[in-house]
């Protein structure tokens, strides 16, 4: 999907079996920021927070990390993940672009951690931290 053609709100997924991290952006700035963490059951998030969210910011559209190995293959959190990316662009009738999120938590967690030090490592906070850098990732690649 060519960034450029899209304006607007663009709001990314840090993909997970237990919480997915949110995040929301602007293609216009070029920022974004961690919003929150959803609790997902085996991927599956409590859809109404997700139309929630769509009431709320009117997403252009979604990106969605994919969690790939370090040599860039698909593991079988992948084909969750992509199964979440389907049912977005299904239900919202928004479009959705994938991006490799390799090592997004582990970046993540380092900054939280340089911040604020082992209190201020708590998942929720991890997880919409590493959403925000998949959306800066997909900004940088438009």
């Amino acid at each position: 999907m060519k960034h450029q053609t899209i304006d607007g709100i663009v709001i990314a997924f840090d993909f997970g079996l237990k919480r997915i991290g949110v995040a929301v952006g602007q293609t216009i700035t070029k920022t974004a920021r961690p919003l929150m963490t959803l609790q997902a059951k085996e991927g599956v998030p409590d859809w109404e927070q997700v139309s929630q969210l769509v009431k709320r910011f009117e997403p252009r559209v979604w990106v969605v990390g994919m969690p790939l190995t370090m040599d860039g293959k698909e593991q079988s959190v992948t084909s969750l993940a992509r199964q979440f990316a389907q049912t977005l662009r299904a239900l919202y009738q928004i479009p959705v672009d994938e991006v490799d999120e390799r090592l997004t938590t582990k970046e993540a967690r380092a900054r939280i951690f340089n911040a604020g030090g082992y209190r201020a490592l708590q998942d929720g906070q991890v997880d919409a931290h590493a959403a925000q850098l998949i959306l800066q990732h997909w900004f940088s690649e438009g």
